[in-house]
């Protein structure tokens, strides 16, 4: 492992972008990380742009993309994810909600042989501020179902902060979410594929500037959808999209 590589999809995040990137880095920096952060605007209306050429003046190690097709949360990790050089992958916030500092552990628990490592804002020794009450009970209720369904032992898989191994990546392709419904898509795919999984605890604190882009009634059938065709995967594809050994 030589590189560690942070895919951030930004869409209007002027206000974090700056501070979050220059955080990232700064945590990264401090552990002699070797990384690259791509960062990619997913058509953005604020001076999103502006702010991306900005840092990539100051840090050299900061990549800009700019997502010129449909928008989309999904869409624009996808597009990350196709860049990105780095031996692993993490996909993080742009809001500020993600801790750098689990960043690192998660690349300890890379460079330990873990395959993929799962962050939970819900088991002990996490943290979480500010989290709205009705997005806490329904994503209480989604995890839960998840889990029961799939057999995983694992609270918080539609988080989207998690760390995957290239190859990971590469097994998991093609990656068909085109919204925040990724966020189940590849850590499900990951563990149906067979690869090595963790969970670890990790600190999750609410936007103070900008709006949140998940909206919960226009995500909720795009999640169970993926969800549906991802258990038909896991039950009746008879292993056909299993990693090789």
């Amino acid at each position: 492992m030589k590189k560690l590589s942070v895919v951030i999809p930004s869409r209007d995040e002027a206000e974090n972008l700056s501070i979050c990137v220059d955080e990232i880095a700064k945590a990264l920096m401090g552990a002699k990380i070797p990384y690259e952060i791509i960062v990619v605007d997913d058509g953005s209306t604020d001076n999103t742009a502006e702010v991306i050429s900005n840092l990539i003046q100051k840090n050299s190690m900061v990549r800009g993309i700019r997502n010129e097709g449909q928008n989309g949360f999904g869409r624009a990790v996808r597009l990350g994810l196709n860049e990105f050089t780095g031996d692993a992958v993490a996909i993080m916030m742009a809001d500020l909600s993600d801790s750098p500092d689990d960043l690192v552990r998660y690349w300890q628990k890379i460079l330990e042989g873990h395959e993929c490592v799962f962050g939970s804002r819900f088991i002990a020794g996490s943290e979480v501020r500010d989290y709205p009450k009705a997005k806490l009970w329904v994503n209480r209720l989604v995890n839960t179902c998840i889990r029961i369904a799939f057999k995983i032992d694992c609270n918080d898989i539609t988080n989207a902060f998690k760390i995957y191994r290239r190859d990971v990546i590469s097994g998991c392709m093609p990656l068909i979410s085109p919204h925040f419904n990724l966020t189940v898509e590849i850590p499900l795919k990951s563990v149906i594929r067979g690869y090595t999984w963790t969970v670890i605890p990790i600190s999750w604190k609410n936007r103070k500037k900008g709006v949140a882009k998940l909206k919960l009634r226009e995500m909720g059938s795009r999640y169970f959808f993926i969800v549906a065709y991802l258990w038909l995967e896991k039950y009746f594809s008879r292993g056909d999209y299993l990693r090789e050994k």
